[in-house]
């Protein structure tokens, strides 16, 4: 799991071409549901080690929240070789996680 918010975000085309599975978390440090979301996603997250855990700092002004329609955080969007498979936007608990997670390719 990734504790730490890109500060830089990464461009449309870096994200749509990240190999495997991949979790998308857009968010702020400051914000309380994105601190809320923490513990769950650390619960949810633990039986998946390999997972790409990217989590960008999204804010006015920043183009890859807007590409992926984001309007609240945490917003997790759940990707496969560059193509949405799910999404959640302010999780409550872990198990909501979880199920999202199953989206992914059997092989993971």
């Amino acid at each position: 799991m990734n504790r730490r918010f890109a500060t830089a975000e990464p461009s449309r085309s870096q994200i749509d071409s990240l190999p495997g599975p991949t979790l998308i978390e857009f968010g702020a440090p400051w914000c309380g549901y994105c601190l809320a979301a923490q513990p769950l996603l650390e619960t949810a997250l633990a039986a998946y080690p390999k997972l790409q855990h990217v989590k960008i700092e999204d804010g006015p002004g920043r183009r890859l929240g807007r590409s992926f329609r984001v309007k609240l955080w945490p917003t997790l969007i759940f990707m496969a070789q560059g193509q949405e498979v799910a999404r959640l936007v302010r999780p409550t608990t872990a198990d909501e996680i979880v199920q999202a997670l199953r989206h992914f390719p059997s092989q993971f």
